[in-house]
């Protein structure tokens, strides 16, 4: 099992310096009281990381309230 997690890993990283290198454009990325100024190929990798993270926090938010005992109902 770890060995395929150490080949998942070395594969999204190869697929992410790819990403990377093809994408050498620049991009300005305003949020309004921030501008980030970065080469496309790192705004996509930073998007798809958020989107893991916040994919990985619903489904352990999930999880945990599927788990949690049921409230009674008061009145």
């Amino acid at each position: 099992m770890r060995a395929l997690r150490a080949v998942l890993a070395l594969l999204f990283l190869g697929l992410g310096l790819v990403l990377g290198a093809l994408n050498p454009q620049p991009v300005a990325i305003d949020l309004g009281f921030a501008i980030f100024r970065a080469s496309l190929g790192v705004a996509l990798l930073f998007a798809l990381l958020a989107g893991f993270i916040a994919g990985g926090l619903v489904l352990a938010a999930s999880t945990r309230l599927r788990r949690a005992p049921p409230a009674t109902g008061a009145g």
